[in-house]
């Protein structure tokens, strides 16, 4: 695709920025430093006072004053049993306590495949205090690609595993997006998701996975314009949290999203 080479770039690296600046906040997916399953019975977790349990749909943290533990929604010590209630899938940034040095690490209240579990995003984190930006491919306006988006008759859910073995996924695909490489006249097609805005996004794998890039990646486009009309600029495809830490639970492609070749534009494997 055609397009004002010094702009487009210069708009790419303002990209770049501002996805660098997201990854480096201070209790962001940089800052994950475990994960644990709750179980049904009040238990003490490492790295984190109080006990903890799942019981009845839902969490239930009991903590006494002196274990140091701020609940983050009102900011007061959490003395005594708190609850908390989520949908599979969402996560709560729920309480927080002292590290070393007194800074504070944040506790996420996850559910994921109707199991809860805690992670911990500590700011002195490595992953977090070693970062200098995530490797990425030099800009390549020839992978700025024109597609098109077939939608659906109806949604279609399919099963799908995800960075965690305990953790199994599920993709709901509204319909393919579908393109050429410009050296190969084959097309291709991905299935695709859709956010609340309309803007459409694959997760795929490409022949550079596991060399010089992540297992695999994922690329968000604008809603689809007249007709489906897409663009596909590879020079934004993005790692998942998942790239950057063990205690991901990112979904993969579905097992049909393979573009059979390399696509050497976007984010590299991180560093470390």
């Amino acid at each position: 695709m055609d397009a004002p080479t010094p702009i487009a770039e210069e708009r790419w690296q303002h990209f770049r920025d501002r996805r660098d600046a997201e990854l480096a906040e201070p209790h962001g997916w940089l800052t994950l430093a475990s994960l644990q399953w709750l179980s049904h019975e009040p238990s003490t977790v490492d790295l984190v006072p109080g006990l903890w349990a799942s019981e009845d749909g839902r969490a239930r943290l009991l903590a006494e004053a002196a274990d140091g533990l701020t609940e983050l929604s009102s900011g007061g010590p959490v003395e005594g049993a708190i609850t908390a209630a989520l949908d599979d899938e969402e996560s709560l940034s729920w309480v927080s306590y002292g590290g070393e040095d007194g800074h504070r690490i944040v506790v996420e209240l996850a559910r994921r495949a109707d199991r809860y579990a805690i992670r911990t995003r500590d700011a002195l984190a490595p992953t977090l205090t070693d970062f200098s930006g995530v490797p990425v491919f030099g800009y390549r306006p020839d992978l700025v690609l024109k597609g098109r988006f077939e939608p659906y008759p109806a949604p279609l859910v399919e099963q799908i595993t995800t960075a965690h073995p305990e953790v199994p996924g599920l993709q709901t695909s509204v319909g393919d997006i579908v393109f050429s490489l410009l050296d190969g006249p084959q097309e291709i097609r991905l299935k695709a998701s859709r956010d609340a805005t309309g803007a459409l996004s694959i997760t795929f794998h490409d022949s550079t996975n596991g060399t010089t890039t992540a297992p695999w990646r994922r690329l968000t486009t604008p809603a689809p314009g007249p007709e489906g009309a897409v663009v596909l600029d590879f020079n934004r495809a993005i790692n998942y949290p998942s790239a950057f830490t063990a205690f991901g639970t990112c979904p993969m492609p579905v097992t049909s999203n393979v573009i059979d070749g390399p696509i050497e534009a976007g984010e590299q494997q991180p560093r470390g």
